[in-house]
């Protein structure tokens, strides 16, 4: 069966519409690029010399190899990743790309840079009045100081001898006056990255950043070139921080949790402490009670000393647990903020977050096995430490002090002697009862009156000049005169 007239003008029709269609879909393909144009591409193709690059036309750019390796001469990207790249020449159907223009090159050249805005790569040679001296192609330009850098530039040392891309914002007397601008390239870089940033940043995130500038409150960090975040000092650890820069420096690296982000203001709020795992969830995993280890002291109050036993983990040492050798009255006269002390876990409350150490038990008890330490009824040496009515209290040994009672000392042979000595004079005691439960020792002195004879005093020879002699004579002389009569 032929087709009729109506089937050959609808099928003639039909092509028309498709090549129109195939047209129009080529044509909007065409995207307009020009010289100077800043484009975001996927890589397509890494070869031997240059990396082809997706650029949303028909013509695929090129950049070369070697602009996109690392320190280390190393290629860092990959096929399918994306790139910002600049166009700086089209011609023979190549679009040619690069990160910025460097190498030698003409007049020309550097102009069609300032003309289309096209970054360029220069060398900082030196200081100078008001800025930098930048190398350009083989061409000395001009960088104000105040355009080195998108913050205030303290150290200007820190510059000189680097590499950096610049934007031309001058260009006269054929080359023969070039300024540059650093600054303002970068503020573009971080205006891209900020937006970016925030399209996908919320709430929760990890991040990672360094710190650029430190106060009194907190640490601001970094997190993209443009974007900064603040970490609180209170946010710092989970320990207690008394100034930033107990944790941190300009320039160390920050990985924390964003707590609270603002697109409109670009506020960010940071925590370092949230960004790990609160340590009192595993505190028992690593103490336990009986525990003896060393902490450092954070703070005193009148009742105690805090002290710190693993980061983010702090525990009260009472005062009547600091020592077993002396009654404490306030924590400073023992401890001070810093020092590292030896503590022995008591107690731990893992909901409470309360940990109650005790240093006396890490010292050691002295009156455990006291008993056979001193013996009833043996003789020891040791020092008055403190007289008082009822007797006078002596020290055996640091923390071991016995009462010698005043009825002892009136039973003894010497106690006008005894009564001589003075505080921290040595004196020999016999331990008399030892009772470890009161921490009571009783002493008594050496002879306590048994052995009365030896303490008593000498009898006096008559003299040879014919004196009457003792007492005791007499009363016999007198006596035997009354038996005569």
């Amino acid at each position: 069966m032929m087709p009729d007239d109506n089937d050959i003008f609808e099928s003639e029709t039909n092509e028309e519409e498709n090549f129109a269609d195939l047209f129009e879909s080529y044509m909007t393909e065409q995207v307009d690029i020009q010289v100077g144009d800043k484009i975001r591409g996927e890589i397509i193709a890494v070869g031997d010399k240059n990396i082809f690059i997706n650029t949303g036309t028909k013509t695929d750019g090129v950049v070369e190899k070697s602009e996109l390796l690392n320190d280390d001469n190393e290629l860092e990207c990959k096929t399918g990743d994306i790139l910002d790249l600049y166009v700086v020449a089209i011609a023979d159907g190549e679009i040619r790309l690069s990160k910025s223009i460097s190498g030698a090159g003409g007049d020309q050249l550097l102009y069609d840079a300032y003309q289309n805005r096209i970054p360029v790569e220069g060398k900082v040679t030196e200081k100078c009045k008001g800025g930098f001296r930048v190398s350009i192609m083989k061409k000395s330009a001009f960088c104000p100081i105040s355009q080195m850098d998108t913050r205030y530039v303290e150290n200007e040392d820190e510059y000189v001898g680097e590499s950096f891309d610049f934007l031309i914002s001058k260009f006269e007397q054929r080359g023969k006056n070039i300024v540059v601008s650093r600054r303002e390239l970068l503020k573009q870089e971080q205006e891209a990255a900020k937006k970016e940033f925030f399209k996908s940043a919320a709430s929760g995130d990890l991040i990672a950043g360094k710190v650029t500038a430190m106060k009194p409150y907190g640490v601001f960090v970094e997190i993209v070139p443009g974007v900064e975040g603040m970490v609180h000092i209170s946010e710092m650890a989970w320990s207690r921080v008394g100034h930033p820069s107990e944790m941190y420096a300009i320039g160390d690296p920050v990985t924390a949790k964003i707590i609270d982000i603002n697109p409109e203001t670009s506020k960010i709020a940071l925590s370092v402490r949230q960004a790990s795992a609160d340590p009192w969830e595993t505190i028992h995993q690593q103490f336990k009670v009986g525990d003896k280890l060393n902490g450092k002291v954070t703070r005193c109050a009148d009742f105690g000393a805090f002290v710190e036993i693993a980061p983010g983990i702090e525990g009260l040492v009472h005062v009547s647990e600091m020592s077993y050798l002396k009654r404490i009255m306030r924590a400073e006269d023992v401890v001070s903020p810093g020092e590292t002390v030896a503590v022995t876990i008591k107690d731990i409350d893992a909901e409470k977050k309360r940990v109650s150490l005790s240093m006396k038990d890490a010292q050691g008890d002295p009156w455990l096995n006291i008993g056979q330490k001193y013996t009833v009824g043996k003789v020891y040496s040791g020092r008055i430490e403190k007289k008082e009515s009822f007797g006078y209290f002596v020290h055996l040994e640091p923390g071991i002090v016995g009462l010698l009672p005043k009825s002892k000392l009136n039973n003894a042979p010497n106690i006008s002697e005894i009564e001589k000595l003075k505080i921290d004079d040595p004196i020999s005691v016999k331990v008399e009862e030892v009772h470890p439960e009161s921490r009571k020792i009783t002493l008594g002195i050496e002879g306590d009156g048994s052995d009365w004879k030896k303490f008593a005093p000498q009898k006096e020879s008559p003299s040879s000049s014919g004196s009457l002699g003792d007492l005791g004579e007499k009363l016999q002389s007198a006596l035997k005169s009354k038996n005569k009569k």
